[in-house]
């Protein structure tokens, strides 16, 4: 008889890390108006070069192009100048250290020390330096131009056409937008649920869940503020995203009042989860959640539809006159009121994602 228990068994599994051709078609079909803008950039870049200064490799300028850009949803025209900068940096250094030494092993070694350290002491950017680095070691390894200088120009036509490429050929930043706050709003959906959930049968395992899914909703509201910072910067440049700027102002002042939103869940799920621990149901708060969570889905609705917003203040208006801890739950314990007391700049907050200005949702709440 084996003397192993069967709850610390180990049972043999399958390797799940396989390639998922679904995961890649979603990436390309959201990478594809990147891709068609470094190809762009860089072909561009290549033929000025080429053609127009007479340049027979200009390889500078397509790998200044490229790295620019990049696939990052980060397409601010200010961190495609800061990247430039850096490159340009590290081309120049090399240029000055051709002058005195010969290319090498321990020459490349002090020109790239050389370079990290000046990069890095002027920009407190991570990525500054090592885009410095990375041209340094390339110009430095590459044959000397036809005249002093060559290279330089070469990576300053890259990263004009980096730039030019970024506002006359934006990418289009709504739908990384809205994609990222749709996630936003399904993790707030989740948290609630299990917050609900936990009120509703007194179980202090579900709340506890509803509270570590509240702490996470940071990240993906990281992301969503990213994406937007993104989108406005890039259309303050491009004249071709005008008629997108009233929309991503609308954007920016939902994802504010949603970072605030986020904020106070992680205060209810937290006082939520000090309620339960005696372990007694409590409906009238898990239908409280209940119907702020069906609200949050109506505010969901305004980040495609304007016209959603006189149905989701409605919605959020009526649940905010309800929260009087005192008429709600009559008396009931402190823990409980806390729940509702720490609802209420939530609503105040969805109230405001809605369209409704702060000083008029604040006075939407009964006094206590």
């Amino acid at each position: 008889m084996s003397d192993t228990d069967p709850l610390t068994e180990v049972l043999p599994t399958r390797w799940q890390s396989r390639y998922r051709p679904r995961a890649g078609i979603v990436r390309l079909r959201d990478s594809w108006a990147a891709i068609a803008q470094i190809v762009i950039a860089a072909a561009g870049a290549y033929g000025i070069a080429h053609l127009l200064f007479g340049h027979q490799t200009p390889l500078l300028a397509v790998t200044v192009t490229i790295s620019s850009l990049g696939l990052a949803r980060d397409a601010r025209p200010s961190k495609v100048l800061q990247t430039v900068a850096g490159m340009l940096t590290g081309i120049a250094i090399s240029e000055i250290a051709l002058l005195f030494l010969r290319p090498g092993w321990w020459q490349l070694a002090v020109v790239l020390a050389v370079t990290l350290v000046i990069a890095r002491f002027m920009s407190p950017s991570p990525g500054f330096p090592i885009a410095a680095g990375i041209q340094t070691a390339i110009a430095f390894m590459l044959p000397l131009g036809e005249f002093t200088g060559m290279r330089i120009l070469d990576g300053a036509v890259g990263g004009v056409m980096a730039l030019l490429v970024t506002a006359l050929l934006p990418r289009n930043p709504i739908k990384a937008i809205l994609r990222d706050a749709h996630v936003v709003f399904a993790d707030v959906d989740r948290t609630m649920s299990r917050v609900s959930q936990g009120l509703r049968r007194g179980d202090r395992l579900r709340a506890e869940r509803g509270l570590q899914k509240a702490r996470e909703l940071e990240g993906s509201l990281a992301s969503w503020e990213t994406s937007l910072e993104s989108g406005r910067a890039i259309s303050s440049m491009s004249p071709f995203l005008r008629s997108r700027r009233q929309q991503l102002a609308r954007l920016a002042r939902i994802m504010s009042a949603m970072d605030l939103v986020t904020r106070n869940l992680r205060l209810v799920a937290r006082r939520a989860h000090y309620a339960v621990e005696d372990g007694q149901p409590r409906p009238v708060l898990a239908r409280l959640i209940g119907d702020v969570q069906r609200s949050v889905a109506l505010v969901s609705e305004c980040l495609t539809d304007p016209s959603a917003e006189t149905a989701a203040q409605d919605e959020v208006r009526r649940i905010a006159r309800t929260l009087d801890p005192a008429l709600l739950l009559p008396g009931a314990g402190l823990g409980d009121q806390n729940v509702v007391v720490s609802l209420r700049p939530l609503v105040v907050d969805l109230l405001v994602a809605a369209g409704e200005p702060r000083d008029d949702a604040a006075h939407e709440l009964p006094r206590i």
